[in-house]
């Protein structure tokens, strides 16, 4: 399946393959009038519509049996404007053929997620981030939008133009219309030196704080069953540039990240008993090392084993308590988890429905391998999450409604009484965003 999702015999499916749909009908516009009409047209006959981007949520977030529009020929850079530090794209560009094009321009991103096969508005819509000290959602990088609302018309937005808009937008879910052009800020482009090194699951806990004040960017991952870390911090530079040695890149990136990974969990599907042992192998097999890059080919990596993932948001201030909460879980359960937990952090942002509206955040991402069973570890794992008030990822498991969201984001109201304005007759609905939103 590569990075992009399919329709085999009308029948969508997600990256992670937990998501199947078959939509009525399918459109490709190749122009913003086009997707317009297309939108006008289904309303006419009284159809639903969503916009899907190549498939990297777990949720059905963007699952249709109305009319699915694909994004792939809104693709491009339609300005770069030097003075004022943007770049402006069609909804459907993959970030990685944006952040290749900037980079041939001497421009990059300031943040970006660990992955970049997504379309620039799937990512954004769903709140993707990195992680980062003072800047870590692609979302809170956007400078103006334009969408095309529920009646068909073209609505732009920004911080002077339907501000209003602009705040619960950039972030939109899908429910507020089709977004067909983003415009983000960019920056000369830079170095970052990365260094990974193993670190001890209590000395990680112990000095947290310190480490996510001293670096730019600092992430870990910790191996379930062991007490062993894998740390990065991700730091500008003044140079010069030492990418990691293409051989070394491979053996590390592909083939003990990718390959070797996939082959373990294998064995971990098939013999769930070994996965301890195994565990405390991978986590030793990754060595330290450090290397200086342009800030794509340091935040971004190739992930190839396919997993499903559920990540949420808590209280910067309530993730050392609520990772030991996770730790003391599983090492007391008949659990066995092959993946490692992911560790980030995001600086408290003004998007309405960002996971980091209004606070300090860390997100935790527990990961099972496609076809294991998940639902006893998730579910576990979700109630210590939800016991500290956090907010699951837009695009990645979770089984909470609106019911609970509206506790957790103060500006909920907000989000849903402006998609009263712009959707009135739900053209954008599912049932994804009946429960998460409701109806």
């Amino acid at each position: 399946m590569g990075s992009t999702t399919h329709t085999r015999n009308g029948t969508w499916r997600n990256w992670g393959g937990n998501v199947r749909v078959r939509p009525a009908r399918e459109t490709s516009p190749a122009s913003v009038d086009e997707l317009a009409a297309a939108v006008r047209r289904a309303a006419e006959d009284g159809m639903p519509v969503k916009a899907v981007g190549t498939g990297h949520s777990f949720t059905s977030i963007a699952a249709t049996d109305g009319l699915l529009i694909r994004p792939h020929l809104l693709t491009g850079i339609r300005h770069i404007d030097r003075a004022a530090g943007t770049v402006t794209v069609e909804a459907g560009t993959p970030l990685k053929r944006l952040n290749m094009a900037l980079a041939r321009e001497g421009l990059s991103l300031t943040n970006m997620g660990d992955i970049m096969e997504q379309t620039v508005s799937g990512a954004t819509s769903t709140g993707t981030h990195g992680t980062g000290r003072d800047s870590a959602s692609i979302a809170a990088q956007i400078r103006g939008l334009e969408l095309v609302t529920a009646d068909g018309s073209v609505l732009t937005c920004s911080g002077e133009e339907n501000p209003d808009v602009f705040a619960a937008a950039r972030i939109g879910l899908g429910a507020l219309g089709v977004v067909t052009a983003i415009t983000f800020a960019v920056e000369p482009v830079f170095l970052l030196t990365a260094r990974e090194e193993p670190m001890p699951f209590d000395r990680v806990c112990a000095e947290f704080e310190q480490l996510h004040a001293e670096n730019e960017h600092f992430e870990f991952y910790w191996f379930p069953h062991t007490g062993n870390t894998n740390t990065k911090r991700n730091n500008r530079s003044a140079g010069p540039e030492r990418p990691v040695p293409r051989l070394k890149g491979w053996f590390e990136d592909e083939f003990l990240s990718n390959g070797v990974f996939q082959a373990v969990n294998w064995v971990g599907r098939a013999a769930p008993a070994a996965v301890p042992a195994i565990a405390r192998i991978s986590s030793r097999a990754l060595s330290a090392r450090t290397y200086t890059d342009i800030p794509y080919k340091v935040f971004t990596s190739p992930r190839r084993v396919r997993f499903v993932e559920m990540e949420y948001a808590v209280p910067r201030a309530a993730l050392v308590e609520t990772l030991r909460e996770l730790k003391a879980m599983v090492d007391r359960s008949p659990l066995r988890v092959s993946f490692p937990v992911e560790v980030r952090t995001a600086p408290a942002d003004d998007i309405t429905l960002s996971t980091a509206s209004g606070r300090d955040s860390a997100y935790i991402a527990v990961h099972m391998f496609r076809g294991t069973p998940y639902q006893g570890y998730f579910t576990a794992a979700e109630r210590i999450f939800t016991a500290h008030e956090g907010r699951p990822h837009w695009g990645k498991i979770h089984t909470r409604d609106a019911d609970y969201l509206s506790r957790v984001y103060p500006r909920f109201e907000e989000f849903t009484a402006l998609r009263d304005r712009l959707d009135p007759e739900r053209r954008f609905r599912n049932d994804y965003l009946r429960r998460v939103l409701g109806s």
